[in-house]
């Protein structure tokens, strides 16, 4: 059965600590969110502290443990589930018969939301409505998702001593094991692109499979930044009768963590392309699906299972989240990086949220700091930035590298992570022995020693908060928001977050904020004036096709979003500017 959530908005996955407890601070109140497990370690630790603090029996894991990185995370899905339900047992006993309660609960949720209206009645008429009011709640009201996320590309081999470990011991194949195993009925969010081999690997486990009734147990949940890539990978994975269950439509530059930039498709193109041919892409799919199922002997859904669409990067507005749901009927909006200023919400150490609010536009950039060689949104001033920056200045550039998850280098047959300190002095070794400039020169150095260690810089927020002790060499915490967390100025409570999102409050000063899709036009632009000048450097057939494909993109984009502010009144005022923009910004295209 699929319940329909309370509210239009669910909080994304962000970095590895960011949302590792999101669901304990706020499934009760309905609120959908999404756990990294890519870090067995933090899980590991997360696992003692919660069980500890909420009273049930922990049993440590260890890494002498046999598949020891999958029981971690089947362990620690299971305690947060435990907990979400005790939490929302006892919340929905309060809800109907504490009136402070009721009246927090009531301003967490949308305007004309039925729920709202019911615990409103109740204030009105007293007690009369109070058993009416426990049917209810026990109808509408569920939980919110306890969702889980692998970034697809991290999916390294594993050894034992110097002989490789069978596949499905890799990294993201385990912790694929580790949610499969849990006792969740949720959603796994496969991000970063197609991993063939991950993708196969689902087929091993019965609860991502659909009942007769077109039910399941275990969900898909695919990130994708535009309808080619959500056709591609829904149809491989509907070819061995594994269901997609929503595509998370992300942008590619106006999102926090790592920026996938697209050849200058636009989100607002993109939105288009779904909302016109969703039911086309559903029910191809569920053809191959029926088709895979019958050759597997399994059971053939009775109708075709729910397929939602959702939508996520540079929202900050009630009316820019009111015109996600209206014009591309989406089924709900991720806001992300505004929650990290929610203590409530989020995992983030003082100091760091204190950072994020104070940030503005020129303190957030396009970095390459991640290993993965993908750039990476960042803000100026961490703690990781200023540690990393006095361990060059003394000649010790890189870092210890003791959880290898982004070992995914290969050097001299061995992995290795290009944050690393081996890595770096041998590069720069390497670097000094050559005959070049002193402009380049300091352009490589910057390069290779600007690798910062995101595997526990991205965790460590965590052990800061909750005041659990950090381990080995000092990396701080690098955080990774995107672009819009420069428009919110203050640390705010969960209420006032929710209540801006609705529309009941507004928490943004800044009036000169841009339009979400506009910034994100912007960002391509820069994006587009990076590749013509990689063309210049390194010219040839296929770079002059990329910018000219990219152009003509952009060009496209444009030309829809005219037409669309056009024909929309949703943001009236601000319609006038956003052309004249738009215009300068295609104006600046030609002269690029």
């Amino acid at each position: 059965m699929n319940l329909k959530s309370v509210h239009t908005f669910h909080i994304p996955v962000m970095g590895l600590a960011f949302t590792v407890d999101s669901p304990i601070r706020v499934a009760h109140y309905g609120i959908d969110s999404v756990i990294s497990i890519v870090d067995d370690e933090l899980i590991e630790r997360m696992s003692a502290f919660y069980a500890k603090k909420f009273n049930f029996p922990h049993q440590e894991v260890t890494k002498k443990a046999f598949d020891y990185r999958a029981k971690r995370i089947t362990n620690y899905l299971n305690l947060v589930d435990k907990i979400v339900q005790q939490k929302f047992t006892e919340f929905k006993k309060e809800l109907t018969v504490n009136t402070n309660v009721q009246k927090y609960f009531g301003n967490l949720l949308p305007q004309g939301n039925e729920l709202k209206k019911k615990l409103q009645e109740v204030a009105n008429n007293g007690i009369a409505l109070k058993s009416k009011l426990v049917d209810y709640i026990d109808e509408v009201l569920h939980h919110g998702a306890i969702d889980v996320n692998i970034m697809t590309k991290l999916d390294k081999e594993n050894f034992d001593k110097k002989e490789v470990l069978p596949q499905e011991f890799n990294d993201a194949h385990a912790a694929l094991r580790g949610f499969a195993n849990s006792n969740l009925s949720s959603s796994i969010v496969l991000s970063a692109g197609m991993n063939p081999r991950l993708y196969s690997y689902i087929e091993n486990f019965e609860d991502f499979y659909p009942s007769e009734a077109g039910s399941l147990t275990k969900k898909i949940i695919l990130k994708v930044s535009d309808f080619r890539s959500a056709q591609i990978q829904s149809r491989f994975l509907a070819q061995k009768g594994l269901w997609v269950s929503e595509f998370r439509i992300e942008s590619g530059l106006n999102c926090g963590g790592h920026a996938f930039a697209s050849d200058g498709y636009l989100l607002g193109p993109i939105l288009e392309e779904f909302k016109t041919k969703k039911e086309e892409l559903k029910t191809g799919m569920f053809e191959m699906l029926t088709k895979a199922l019958e050759t597997k002997e399994r059971t053939i859904p009775n109708e075709i299972p729910e397929l939602k669409v959702t939508v996520q990067g540079g929202v900050g507005t009630h009316d820019e989240h009111q015109f996600l749901l209206q014009q591309y009927k989406v089924d709900s909006v991720g806001w992300g990086s505004p929650f990290l200023l929610v203590k409530e919400a989020t995992c983030v150490d003082d100091e760091t949220r204190q950072l994020l609010a104070d940030s503005q536009e020129k303190d957030l950039y396009l970095s390459e700091i991640s290993p993965l060689g993908v750039s990476f949104n960042a803000i100026r001033n961490t703690s990781n930035e200023r540690l990393r920056n006095q361990r060059i200045d003394k000649g010790r550039a890189g870092s210890s590298c003791p959880k290898k998850f982004l070992a995914l280098h290969k050097k001299n047959d061995e992995q290795i992570c290009t944050a690393s300190r081996k890595f770096q002095e041998d590069a720069l070794a390497q670097l000094d022995s050559l005959d070049i400039s002193a402009e380049e020169y300091e352009e490589r150095r910057f390069a290779i020693t600007e690798k910062s260690c995101l595997c526990t810089g991205l965790a460590n927020a965590a052990y800061l908060e909750n005041d659990m002790p950090v381990k080995g060499e000092a990396q701080g915490v690098v955080i990774c928001p995107g672009p819009n967390i420069a428009y919110f100025d203050e640390p705010v409570s969960l209420e006032k977050m929710v209540q801006h999102i609705n529309g009941d409050v507004n928490i943004m000063h800044n009036e000169d904020r841009p339009n979400m899709f506009i910034k994100e036009l912007s960002l391509y632009i820069d994006a587009y004036k990076k590749t013509l000048k990689e063309a210049s450097k390194n010219p040839g057939i296929q770079a002059t096709k990329k910018a000219k494909r990219f152009k003509k993109n952009l060009d496209d984009g444009i030309q829809y979003y005219q037409i669309l502010f056009n024909n929309n009144t949703l943001f009236k005022e601000q319609l006038k500017a956003q052309i004249a923009t738009l215009n300068a910004l295609e104006n600046e295209i030609v002269l690029a």
